[in-house]
């Protein structure tokens, strides 16, 4: 898939997400002012702030995609990761800080106004719009992971394309969110105690903390500067080293310019026998080769260099992370 196409796919998947979390959100407005309910106020703030994420995860794939310049010789591939980082932030503050507050609020003074049918309705209609979207993230994801030859856990885990990653975390968490609020709705229903509809508040929150963490700590990562996975990391090598001229790869080291480049860096021992020429075509060949096997690698410096042997060479390797962390 060229990388126009996965941009453009991207650009797709924040549209869809963003127009369905706009209706959803004056939907769940409406329905909160008119039952009183903390969870569906929350609700409607946990659109608000996915709606207001979308905006900013378009504008890091818009700003993100412009060509290289004078002055930007690598491109502006990490500005997008500013974005989706402004975006996590958002949601951070905007949507889990208000759940919080006004479900703690509700739980001491508030007192619902016992309209709960719209609430239901709205409930409801939201689940389905909500399913719409992450199915469509989900398609992306398994389409992505296959191209990347990676299960779709590791590939969400592991991905440079944090707009896909930022979507398919907020619509799963909306989906979760609405269930957390029928839960809550429906036993304050029951019982007309206000502590079920407070608490569903406080976890949406809670749930929204937990997802605006995994994407900034993720943006912040790649703004770093982060390596390919060792996967990767040990093909990229072994292309390398299969290019005839080459003797041994000392040192390799790769990085993210953006959610589809790549640059490979690699100090390279040539054979000794190998004249200027033969290191010209080598090089070519393994840029070649590099970049039929990776499209998303778009720089190759190889540097030719005499090993120091295996006691004294100062190799680069990248250690895989445990489950869980950015690798």
């Amino acid at each position: 898939m060229a990388d126009a196409e996965v941009k453009s796919e991207s650009v797709g998947t924040v549209v869809v997400a963003g127009a369905a979390n706009l209706a959803i959100a004056v939907a769940k407005l409406v329905a909160g002012l008119i039952s009183g309910s903390a969870a569906m106020l929350s609700e409607a703030a946990h659109s608000v702030a996915d709606t207001t994420t979308e905006v900013l995860l378009y504008l890091a794939l818009r700003r993100g995609a412009r060509p290289a310049d004078t002055r930007h010789p690598f491109g502006y591939g990490k500005e997008s990761y500013v974005w989706a980082f402004l975006a996590a932030l958002f949601t951070f503050v905007a949507g889990a800080g208000f759940a919080i507050t006004h479900g703690v609020t509700t739980i001491l003074v508030h007192e619902h106004t016992g309209n709960y049918l719209i609430s239901y309705v709205v409930l409801a209609v939201s689940f389905a719009i909500e399913s719409v979207s992450l199915a469509r993230a989900v398609r992306q994801v398994r389409r992505e992971s296959r191209r990347w030859r990676a299960t779709p856990r590791r590939y969400l885990r592991l991905t440079a394309d944090t707009t896909v990653k930022a979507v398919f975390l907020e619509d799963t968490a909306a989906l979760i969110g609405l269930l957390i609020a029928a839960v809550g709705l429906t036993l304050s229903h029951l019982t007309g105690d206000e502590l079920y509809d407070g608490i569903a508040s406080i976890l949406i929150g809670a749930l929204l903390l937990v997802v605006a963490g995994i994407l900034a700590r993720s943006n912040i990562s790649l703004l770093v500067g982060r390596a390919v996975s060792e996967r990767v990391h040990r093909q990229i090598e072994r292309e390398l080293a299969a290019v005839p001229t080459v003797d041994r790869v000392d040192t390799l080291m790769t990085m993210f310019l953006g959610p589809e480049d790549i640059l490979v860096a690699a100090k390279v021992d040539f054979r000794d026998d190998a004249t200027g020429a033969d290191i010209e075509a080598a090089s070519d060949e393994a840029e070649r080769r590099l970049t039929d096997r990776f499209p998303e690698i778009a720089y190759v410096f190889l540097d030719p260099t005499r090993s120091r042997g295996p006691a004294g060479r100062a190799r680069t390797t990248q250690e895989e992370r445990p489950p869980g962390r950015d690798g």
